[in-house]
C-alpha cells in the first residue's frame, strides 16, 4: 500500500512530466517501452579473455550491484583444492576470482572473504593455482583454506531428505550472498562439478556425503541451505574428463557463464560442452535434475532466456 509521502512524491512527479510537455513524456515512454523489451536475461554467457568475461558476463545480468548491496558480508566460493597451475583446469582461473572480488568491492561490499576446503596441501594449492596472489592484489588476508574444525559449526539442514545436518563455515552461515565461481569440470562421482557441487567446499565432513548417503541426494540438501545467490561459472578451460583433480582433457571455450540461479548456470556448462569425450544433457546429472524437481532451479534451459556475448 502506497503511504502518503510516496503518494506526494508520486503526485509531484506525474506533474513535473505533465509540465514538460509531449518531448519528456515520449522519451520518457519509449525509455520505459525498452526497458520491457529487454528483460535482464537469465543466463549470460560471454567469451573473451578471463576478466573481461567475467565482468561482462556479470554485467549482462545486471551488474554487481543487483546481488550485492553496500555493507554486506560477501563470500566468494572458487575452486582452489589442487595444486596445479590454472592450464590444468582443476582450479578456477585467478583471473576470474580476482574479477568477482573487484566488483563486490565496487558494488560497497563490508567484507568479502573467498574460501574453499582444501583436498590437496592447502598452502601449495593457493600458492599454484594463482589465486592467493590474484585476491592479495587487490586486499590481503581475505583468501583462505579453513580446515581446522574450529572454523566450522554444526547447523541442521530443515529441508533435507538425507543429510538432515553438517559442520559448515562460520562465514558461510553468517553470509549475506554466497557468491559461487566454480571452475566447470568433470568428477567421477557426481558427472560434473560446478556451481552446487562446489558448495562441498564450505563444510567440514565432505567424506559423509560419498559414504553415508546419496552423493546427488545430499548434494541437492546442501543447497537448500546455501545455495548460491550469484553463480559465476569459469568455462575459460574446461576440464572434460579426469576430474575434479585431473590430468585430463582441457577444453579452451574462452568463456564464463552467470546466472542468479545455480541449476541453470550449470545446466547451460553441461549443454554446452562435451564431457567425457560427447554431449550430455542435463537431466542426465542425477543432481541437477533433483534440483529441478525440488525447485532449486531450473534445468529446462531452452525455456530460459540466454544472452550470448562475444568481447
Amino acid at each position: 500500500m502506497m503511504n502518503r509521502r510516496a503518494f506526494l512524491k508520486w503526485q509531484l512527479h506525474g506533474a513535473v512530466w505533465l509540465a514538460a510537455g509531449p518531448p519528456l513524456f515520449s522519451l520518457t515512454g519509449r525509455a520505459l517501452a525498452e526497458q520491457v523489451a529487454a528483460p535482464v536475461p537469465d543466463v549470460v554467457i560471454a567469451k573473451g579473455a578471463p576478466a573481461a568475461a567475467a565482468r561482462a558476463a556479470v554485467a549482462g545480468l545486471g551488474g554487481m550491484g543487483r546481488f550485492v548491496k553496500p555493507g554486506q558480508k560477501v563470500l566468494i566460493k572458487p575452486n582452489m583444492s589442487f595444486a596445479s597451475p590454472p592450464e590444468m583446469a582443476a582450479n578456477t582461473h585467478p583471473e576470474v576470482v580476482r574479477e568477482v572480488l573487484i566488483m563486490c568491492k565496487e558494488a560497497g561490499a563490508g567484507s568479502v572473504r573467498v574460501l574453499d576446503h582444501s583436498l590437496q596441501n592447502p598452502t601449495l594449492a593457493l600458492e599454484r593455482s594463482g589465486i592467493l596472489d590474484a585476491c592479495n592484489s587487490v586486499q590481503s588476508g581475505i583468501c583462505h583454506h579453513l580446515m581446522n574444525s574450529s572454523f566450522y559449526s554444526e547447523a541442521a539442514i530443515p529441508q533435507a531428505v538425507e543429510m538432515r545436518t553438517n559442520a559448515f563455515m562460520h562465514d558461510v552461515l553468517d553470509a549475506d550472498v554466497i557468491i559461487a565461481v566454480p571452475v566447470a569440470k568433470s568428477h567421477g562421482g557426481a558427472g560434473v562439478s560446478m556451481s552446487l557441487k562446489g558448495q562441498m567446499g564450505l563444510i567440514y565432513d565432505r567424506r559423509v556425503m560419498h559414504s553415508r548417503y546419496d552423493l546427488s541426494t545430499s548434494i541437492v540438501d546442501l543447497n537448500t541451505l546455501i545455495k548460491p545467490h550469484l553463480a559465476v561459472i569459469d568455462a575459460t578451460r574446461v576440464l572434460s574428463t579426469g576430474g575434479p583433480g585431473g590430468p585430463g582433457t582441457v577444453l579452451t571455450p574462452g568463456e564464463v557463464i552467470a546466472s542468479a540461479d545455480p541449476v541453470a548456470a550449470d545446466s547451460t556448462a553441461v549443454a554446452a560442452y562435451e564431457w567425457y569425450g560427447r554431449k550430455i544433457a542435463p537431466r542426465q546429472v542425477s543432481y541437477l535434475r533433483l534440483a529441478h524437481e525440488r525447485g532449486l532451479g531450473r534445468m529446462d534451459i531452452e525455456n530460459l532466456t540466454t544472452q550470448r556475448i562475444t568481447l
